[in-house]
Formats: C-alpha cells, sequence, structure tokens
C-alpha cells in the first residue's frame, strides 16, 4: 500500500495537482450552492440510491439491483428537470457582463432587488390605500410554472404604475394574480389553487385562500391586498399573517430575498476576497 502510495505522488506533475485543485474548487463551489436548499435534500436522496445499489450489487440481490440502475439511468433526466431554477440562477450569473468586468454579484443583485421591492412596497400601499384588492407572487425555488400558464404573459419590469393599472377595478385581469419570476412581472390574471385548511375565517375572500394555497404547495410569497378593507396580508409556508404596514412588509421581503440570494452569491465571494472585483 505504501509503495503504490509513493508511486502515485512520485507520478504527480504540476499540472496534475492543478488539475486535482480545480476539481475540489469546483465541487466546493458546488456544494455551497445547494447548501441549505431543496437540492441538498435531494442529493442525499441520490447518494442513498448509489449505495443501495452498490450494496445490492455486492449481495448478489440482481432484480434491486437492475430495477435501482434502471431508475438511476431515468434519474439523470430526472435531476436537469428538478435542478432547472437552480441551474437557470447559475448560468445567468455568469452571463451577467457585471461580474466579467467589474462589479460584484452582491452589488448587482442588492440594487435590483431593493428596487423591485421598492416598487411592489408603493404599489402595496396605494391599492391599500385606495381599497383596490391585489393578489402579488413572488415565486422563488419551487417554480409554479403552473399557475403561470393560467394567465397573460407580460414579461415587464416590475413597476408600481404597472402593478396599479393591472389591478385597476374592472379591468380583465383585475381579479387574477399577479407573478413575479426572477424580478419581472412573468404573468398576469393568474388562477391560483385555493387553501383547503378549513379553520380559515369565513370573512376571508378568495384573493386570501389563493394566496394561501399557493404558498402551502411551494415556497412563493403571496401579498394579499382586501378590496373590503385595504388591509394588508402575506402568505409563506401555509401561514396567513395580516395587518401588515407597509414598513414591515418592506422589512420581511427584504430578509426573504437576502436569505434566498446569500446561497448564490456565495458562488462568486472568492473574487472580492482576491480584489479582482471592486476595482
Amino acid at each position: 500500500m505504501l509503495l503504490q502510495i509513493k508511486d502515485i505522488m512520485l507520478s504527480l506533475t504540476i499540472w496534475s495537482i492543478i488539475d486535482i485543485a480545480v476539481i475540489a474548487y469546483i465541487f466546493y463551489k458546488l456544494f455551497m450552492l445547494i447548501r441549505h436548499t431543496r437540492a441538498e435534500q435531494l442529493i442525499k436522496g441520490i447518494l442513498v440510491l448509489v449505495i443501495a445499489t452498490w450494496v445490492s450489487g455486492l449481495l448478489r440481490l440482481y432484480t434491486l439491483n437492475w430495477l435501482l440502475r434502471n431508475t438511476m439511468t431515468v434519474g439523470v433526466i430526472a435531476l436537469l428537470i428538478v435542478f432547472q431554477p437552480e441551474l437557470r440562477r447559475a448560468l445567468e450569473f455568469l452571463g451577467r457582463g457585471e461580474i466579467l468586468f467589474g462589479k460584484s454579484i452582491n452589488e448587482i443583485m442588492d440594487r435590483e432587488t431593493r428596487q423591485l421591492i421598492e416598487e411592489v412596497t408603493t404599489a402595496v400601499q396605494y391599492l391599500a390605500k385606495n381599497k383596490v384588492g391585489a393578489l402579488i407572487v413572488f415565486e422563488r425555488e419551487t417554480g409554479i410554472e403552473e399557475a403561470v400558464e393560467t394567465g397573460i404573459s407580460i414579461g415587464a419590469k416590475v413597476t408600481s404604475q404597472l402593478l396599479a393599472t393591472v389591478f385597476a377595478p374592472n379591468t380583465p385581469l383585475h381579479d387574477g394574480a399577479v407573478i413575479i419570476r426572477d424580478k419581472k412581472l412573468s404573468a398576469a390574471g393568474c388562477l391560483l389553487p385555493l387553501t383547503e385548511n378549513p379553520n380559515l375565517s369565513k370573512e376571508l375572500g378568495t384573493r386570501h385562500r389563493a394566496g394561501l394555497g399557493i404558498s402551502e404547495v411551494s415556497d412563493a410569497i403571496a401579498i394579499i391586498v382586501s378590496e373590503e378593507t385595504g388591509v394588508i396580508s402575506m402568505a409563506r409556508s401555509g401561514r396567513l399573517s395580516r395587518y401588515l404596514d407597509t414598513k414591515s412588509l418592506k422589512e420581511i421581503l427584504i430578509e426573504s430575498y437576502r436569505l434566498q440570494e446569500r446561497k448564490y452569491s456565495d458562488l462568486f465571494k472568492w473574487r472580492n476576497k482576491n480584489g479582482k472585483v471592486n476595482g
């Protein structure tokens, strides 16, 4: 064993060391990217399948081994579908010109995110003051394409004026939900699944039930403005928070985006440490 290790060490060249270091760095950054996300749990599940496949082959459980090997083959395609949001975001970060030409990912995302939150809270304040009903959904890590497809595709920059126009009374899109995806107003007039919670107050209407429903089947955040009272509510993780003011609403949104974007900004922190970004 010692002789084999010695032979391996002697056969190493500077390029072999660089090759190993690059691979190790890539795996480290991939781990940092998926840490504390649903992808981390999926990776653990894949490791369990790999170990089970190896053990079944070792014990000559041929039928089980055949089933697991075929499951792994199909799983490669499934992974591309499941990890689509993470892959898209990572590629978008790499493709941003600002990253290549001198600005950190934290600066870019902070500016865009704060502008988005400012526009949304300004619109919500206006809608609540005028008792205009509204339902605004922020797509996060869990895709809600099914809901997006039920509405009218827009794909526009989010502004308070646009949101106020969409939810103006007696307009075709007034009663549906607006879905914000990747900091763009993706679609309006969307239909959402209604909550099946039997303990929900009877005084809450369809907007509240729809906002709560989408938060039960995904990690989306829904902001609801009551048409009758102008009360601002937020649905997260199947829970409804009511009687929010714009200040608390803004703080919650900032914290939610900060936690989400921190997972992806870690991928590029090494550039700041080397002093190659903030020139």
